[in-house]
């Protein structure tokens, strides 16, 4: 199976029970920044850029949980910034499980070795942590030498102690797919359950504007490697992948990813910033949410992004006929 039988039970009762009382935009993904403080320099990333006057600033674990208890989503992606320099990391991700939520940690991988005696093993929760490419190409994006050495060992490590780990990639215009392919090959070698990956977005904090891909790019790169998708375990969803290499189109779903950050609830979502609401009722409810998507704000013209796309098979929208059953199928290869 693609994921924990209890995990995907969890999740596709929570969506079913939104569906029988008719629930138009409900939660699936909480998107917590606990802080954004970083230690390292990303080139592509636009948090550090964009919040570098709050980059001391950070929630508190209560402030976390409310924000959990508040949304209900069942799957908390906790992000940042890097978490793992967040004090009380553990016990954060403890207590978030306790609620029965599904844990995705994302990581640059260097502080797993350092920081794994605070967490402990679960079906419900994945270490995510950040590749872009081998050794030389993603010590490069991350603006740091040795940086791909110090995740392999936190992934080792992480397998090591039965932990469930995952590895999320961003592709950029450089991106070579053949390389992506000898990565996932050599992290299958390592135990890793399954692998993410999204074209990036263009923040308009980030200054070098010529890594970002455009929508007729992102297609035709994304369908040139149509073989390596087949190939490798993705937790990428067939119908995204399907969206990303041009085959079909989606409707964006960013209401069903909400970000809660040390400024607030993020509005409209993780990757556009108009204002930051003071609770996620507000956010849903006071957001236009027809204004935004491709064709009507320039800003997500060339959006093709996990946060605003992979959540509208699940939600059900855009759906097609034999969706339910491709689905079911991916699960369960």
């Amino acid at each position: 199976m693609r994921f924990p039988l209890s995990m995907t039970m969890r999740i596709g009762s929570y969506v079913a029970r939104k569906k029988l009382v008719g629930a138009k935009k409900y939660p699936m993904v909480l998107m917590l920044e606990p802080l954004h403080a970083c230690n390292l320099t990303c080139t592509g990333c636009g948090r550090i850029r964009e919040y570098d006057t709050h980059i001391k600033e950070r929630l508190s674990i209560q402030e976390c949980l409310d924000s959990v208890d508040e949304c209900e989503a069942p799957v908390v992606s906790i992000c940042g910034g890097e978490p793992l320099i967040y004090p009380g990391i553990g016990e954060l991700t403890a207590k978030i499980l306790e609620r029965g939520k599904v844990v995705y940690l994302c990581t640059n991988g260097m502080f797993i070795r350092k920081k794994i005696g605070e967490f402990k093993p679960s079906n419900r929760f994945f270490w995510n942590v950040h590749l872009d490419g081998l050794k030389a190409s993603h010590d490069l994006a991350v603006e740091r030498d040795g940086v791909y050495d110090e995740a392999i060992d936190g992934i080792k490590c992480a397998k090591e102690q039965g932990f469930l780990v995952c590895s999320n990639t961003t592709v950029f215009t450089e991106t070579d797919m053949g390389e992506l392919d000898q990565l996932f090959t050599h992290l299958t070698s390592l135990g890793v359950d399954g692998f993410m990956i999204a074209p990036g977005y263009e923040y308009s904090a980030v200054e070098v504007r010529e890594i970002f891909l455009n929508r007729e790019m992102i297609r035709t790169k994304f369908k040139q490697a149509e073989a390596m998708f087949k190939k490798h375990k993705f937790n990428t969803s067939p119908i995204y992948l399907e969206f990303l290499q041009g085959k079909r189109e989606m409707q964006c779903t960013a209401w069903a990813s909400p970000t809660r950050n040390i400024a607030g609830w993020k509005g409209p979502c993780y990757l556009i910033t108009d204002i930051h609401h003071k609770s996620y009722n507000d956010l849903i409810n006071n957001t236009d949410w027809d204004q935004y998507g491709y064709g009507k704000d320039p800003r997500c013209e060339n959006c093709m992004s996990h946060v605003g796309y992979e959540v509208a098979a699940a939600v059900g929208v855009n759906n097609k006929l034999g969706d339910t059953f491709k689905m079911l199928a991916w699960q369960f290869l």
